[in-house]
């Protein structure tokens, strides 16, 4: 989903906030701007189900909870808020407010040619100055592609990319497994 900033001027973030809650459309916020979110394609969607389903499952029995693109993401350090497609949280205490997260173990985003470079670029940074997370996945919608991007124990982080439906990623909240296959199941590449 592309987003389009809107041209209104600086918005505190209590106002961003307390506007979304009301809003029709969903808008993401970086540091006093607003950005309006366009709509996904089916197969955006059909891919989104097809990961959050198999998070869903893998998180039964955990303290972890999977959300899809309705739940924000709250960067603090750079006063920021994203949409992900799917996101993951296991921290007991992210509940500080009802409309988004700030203690993410993952966070999933399903690329489009319009949104690849955001992906890959700012949010990328965002994420990863998120310090509960511990993995960023970004797979494409228009071929089997998944990056994983994850921070070891040193606190460095490491990029593997995924091409072929029979691997396997390994993901650490829920711990599982995600094969591409999984991700891509009833879709079909032209």
């Amino acid at each position: 989903m592309q987003a389009t900033k809107l041209k209104i001027g600086y918005i505190s973030e209590q106002a961003y906030l307390e506007s979304e809650k009301a809003a029709k459309e969903r808008h993401e916020y970086v540091d006093g701007q607003i950005f309006l979110m366009a709509g996904a394609s089916r197969r955006h969607n059909d891919i989104a189900v097809n990961i959050t389903t198999t998070l869903r499952l893998a998180a039964r029995g955990t303290p972890c909870r999977v959300n899809a693109s309705d739940v924000k993401v709250r960067i603090g350090k750079r006063k920021s808020y994203y949409y992900p497609d799917v996101v993951v949280s296991c921290a007991a205490d992210d509940d500080a407010d009802e409309y988004y997260l700030e203690k993410p173990c993952l966070i999933v985003e399903i690329l489009s040619k319009s949104t690849e470079w955001k992906d890959y670029n700012e949010k990328l940074l965002a994420y990863q100055a998120i310090a509960s997370l511990k993995a960023y996945l970004t797979v494409s919608q228009d071929r089997p592609y998944a990056s994983l991007f994850y921070r070891d124990e040193e606190n460095q982080w490491w990029v593997d990319t995924y091409i072929e439906l029979t691997q396997s990623i390994k993901l650490p909240c829920p711990t599982t497994e995600l094969t591409l296959a999984e991700i891509y199941e009833s879709i079909v590449f032209a």
